[in-house]
């Protein structure tokens, strides 16, 4: 018998004015497949959908994002892990096997540390992962440097609609190493948290295990009910 495997896929971040996260997010994607790995067994096992662990480590994290007056990957994790998101997606027969969140930051050059909280959820057919980037970048021009990247608005916030490479992680649970490669096509969407374009933004990506190209109108449908229960959305007026 051959040793067994899980393979996971993780979005590669587009090359736009922080691109020097994209080994930093890699890595948070692989970390984050060997957790699914578990926790997706666990879910199974129980046929019931995930729910947003909080351990000691999150707690802390989420006090010092309220702290900083920041939101935390708890918050954005329960605001995607929300009952419809199965039917938004259009998989109602689905159910979240896995969801978290997680507290990181990216070291830009000079070392000055944008966090980037964010939180994910996994079903069978998609993977949606939200991030929150406090950095002072607008949303203005970043089109320029995204792939197949398009101008759109969301809830009347500036946004840019956009295509990204994901990785597959396959994970060889018979003890061997695990490996890379190339995977399928992410859909993201990168929106201004207010309707002037003042600086940071929130990232909406969807991906699907199965490498087909992901559906744009469920991404939108997403972006329009989730983001506004995040707790530093600002509504337009």
């Amino acid at each position: 018998m051959g040793d067994m495997a899980e393979e996971v896929v993780a979005p590669e971040k587009g090359p736009n004015a922080w691109a020097q996260a994209i080994t930093a997010l890699v890595l948070c994607g692989a970390l984050g497949g060997g957790l699914y790995v578990v926790q997706k067994n666990e879910a199974e096992a129980a046929d019931k959908p995930a729910v947003c662990s909080v351990g000691d480590k999150d707690e802390k994290a989420a006090e010092e994002a309220k702290a900083a007056q920041r939101v935390s990957g708890t918050e954005l994790c329960r605001a995607l892990n929300r009952g419809e998101l199965p039917a938004l997606l259009g998989t109602p027969q689905e159910h979240a096997l896995t969801a978290y969140g997680s507290d990181g930051s990216v070291e830009m050059a000079g070392g000055t540390d944008i966090p980037m909280p964010e939180g994910t959820v996994r079903l069978d057919t998609y993977t949606v992962k939200l991030s929150r980037t406090y950095d002072d970048l607008p949303i203005a021009g970043m089109e320029d440097l995204l792939n197949d990247a398009e101008k759109t608005t969301i809830l009347g916030h500036p946004a840019v609609l956009y295509s990204g490479q994901t990785i597959a992680i396959r994970f060889n649970l018979g003890g061997g190493e695990s490996d890379t490669g190339p995977g399928g096509i992410a859909r993201t969407l990168v929106v201004s948290p207010d309707t002037k374009d003042g600086g940071g933004s929130y990232e909406l990506a969807i991906w699907r295990q199965d490498n087909m190209r992901p559906d744009d109108t469920a991404l939108l449908r997403i972006a329009q009910e989730v983001l506004p229960t995040v707790p530093d959305w600002t509504a337009a007026g």
